[in-house]
């Protein structure tokens, strides 16, 4: 039986790498036998949603041991976490998890929303095994000042990365996403941007609007390539 954690890891400096007295509060979900690896969820905003940590334990029934840090911890940010301080909660997560048993090469991440955008972007910047973003915008403009535009970062991903979008979703129109599958091709890894279409915003789930049965096969399909992909690269 999968057990729920409350925890916290403290954060390391992003000038100097020395250990702050600040921590990053972790919600985890650990599996019932041995973690095969680790996932680092990342969610965009301050409350966990049912929706979230019943995906989170299902990862964990899977066999990872799962930490979502609480990416809006410090007490002045109310605006995207990107750059250092999504650098931060990210290692310390990481130390976490291996602090656990967990090898840091069988670690992966993923965000959904602008998280997704974050998981994406810390693909091209630390050496996890696999990334999955599910309805990342920020593809052709940046999401803030501390972000880069997804085309951009796209072909310095350092890990597998699938990128999943609805093709009815306003905020991010299909022409991006056709641009961003383009700019991932020319990364060194493998790629994959899968696009559902019926579906208005999260391939992940149904949403009220979209609750047909081609969006019911959508989500079982988008979440049958989420797991099938940690299977693949975090070996």
């Amino acid at each position: 039986m999968t057990a729920s954690i409350e925890d916290s890891a403290p954060l390391r400096r992003a000038d100097d790498g020395t250990e702050s007295a600040e921590r990053v509060p972790l919600t985890a979900f650990r599996p019932a036998s041995t973690p095969r690896g680790g996932i680092v969820v990342l969610h965009e905003s301050r409350e966990f949603s049912r929706a979230l940590l019943d995906f989170m334990r299902a990862l964990a029934e899977d066999g990872w041991l799962v930490a979502a840090p609480h990416l809006f911890h410090r007490a002045a940010s109310d605006d995207e976490v990107f750059g250092d301080a999504l650098f931060e909660d990210f290692d310390a997560t990481v130390t976490w998890l291996t602090g656990h048993g967990v090898y840091a090469d069988t670690i992966g991440v993923i965000g959904f929303d602008d998280a997704g955008t974050a998981a994406a972007l810390v693909a091209t910047d630390r050496p996890v095994g696999a990334a999955v973003s599910v309805t990342a915008p920020g593809i052709v403009e940046p999401l803030t000042a501390d972000a880069r535009a997804l085309i951009d970062a796209a072909p310095s991903l350092q890990a597998p990365w699938l990128g999943l979008y609805g093709q009815g979703d306003e905020r991010i129109p299909a022409a991006h996403v056709d641009r961003l599958r383009d700019a991932v091709a020319e990364a060194p890894v493998a790629t994959l941007v899968v696009s559902y279409d019926g579906l208005d915003h999260r391939p992940d789930e149904v949403s009220p609007e979209s609750g047909t049965t081609a969006g019911e096969d959508a989500v079982v399909d988008a979440q049958r390539r989420i797991f099938d992909w940690f299977d693949s690269h975090l070996r």
